[in-house]
This record gives structure tokens, C-alpha cells and sequence, in this order.
């Protein structure tokens, strides 16, 4: 790889780390091309990412985003998900680092704040953006199902009153 192809790396790694919630920085010791292709897929299904990165190039793309004092954390085989979503990509890393003994959570950052694997894990267990969209929905159409359903009950009553007297009589 030569210097203009590793700046266009550290430009692209350094550009999608400024418009992301949420960074995982993990350690994948021995994983198959085909392991890494899954678990690229069900971050991509969630709408993260997943990239194996070379630590040098990886620290140079952190510089002058939210995750700079993520740095330290960059040493070994690593690889780093990240997600505009603040828990899609933790959700998919520790869900895919439980069944597959190869991926190791280190750290990871959520804005400016640093976490540990555990506040990873910690994370990851929060329901995600869209699931607390659409709770507050349900929340919100719930009582205005109830008061419809209030106001068109006498109305529905007195049909039913004017038709039974309609048949009666």
C-alpha cells in the first residue's frame, strides 16, 4: 500500500468516524474470511460497519474526532464496528462476540465517553433507537385509540337502541 492509497484510508476511516455514535474496538484473533463476512453482514443489516484496520493508520483517523482517546486502545489484531445508531453496533458485536470465542471486546466510545468492555456489554443490553421510536408511538396512539373509542361508543349504543325499537315496533 502505498502513501497515497493509506491517506485515502486514514481520509475515509477518519470521515465515517466523525458521523458515528458509536464505536466497539475489538480484537479478532483467527477469524475466518467467512466469519468476518458474516459478521460484516449483520452489521451492515443494522446499518453499521465493520472494518479490520492497521492500528497506525487506524490512530491517524481518530485524530480530531470525538474518539481520539480511543487510541490507546489500538494495539494487536484489531478491528473497530461503528454505528450512527448508539447501540446497533454494540448490539451486533457482543451478540456475534458471545457465540464466536475469535472476536474480544476491548473498549469502545459512546460520543466523547470512553467505555470499557463492560460498559459495552452495558450497552448493548439498551434497546435501540428504532425500538424506542416506536415505543413512544405505541405510547403516544394508545390514549387517542381509548378516547375514539370513548366518543364513538354512545353514538354506536343509540344505533343500536334506534334499531332494536325499529324492529319492536
Amino acid at each position: 500500500m502505498d502513501r497515497s492509497q493509506k491517506a485515502k484510508l486514514v481520509d475515509t476511516l477518519h470521515q465515517a468516524l466523525s458521523d458515528t455514535a458509536c464505536v466497539v474496538v475489538t480484537h479478532q484473533n483467527g477469524m475466518t474470511v467467512e466469519e468476518v463476512t458474516t459478521l460484516r453482514r449483520q452489521m451492515r443489516a443494522v446499518g453499521a460497519g465493520f472494518r479490520v484496520t492497521k492500528n497506525r493508520l487506524a490512530r491517524r483517523a481518530l485524530e480530531g474526532t470525538k474518539f481520539e482517546q480511543l487510541s490507546a486502545l489500538f494495539k494487536g489484531p484489531t478491528a473497530i464496528a461503528f454505528s450512527r445508531d448508539p447501540v446497533a453496533a454494540a448490539k451486533v458485536a457482543v451478540e456475534f462476540a458471545k457465540k464466536n470465542e475469535k472476536l474480544l471486546i476491548i473498549g469502545g466510545g459512546l460520543g466523547a465517553q470512553q467505555l470499557d468492555a463492560k460498559g459495552v456489554n452495558a450497552l448493548a443490553t439498551m434497546p435501540s433507537l428504532d425500538q424506542l421510536r416506536g415505543k413512544i408511538l405505541g405510547m403516544l396512539q394508545t390514549p387517542a385509540t381509548r378516547i375514539a373509542g370513548v366518543l364513538q361508543a354512545p353514538g354506536s349504543k343509540l344505533a343500536r337502541v334506534f334499531a332494536a325499537y325499529g324492529k319492536g315496533a
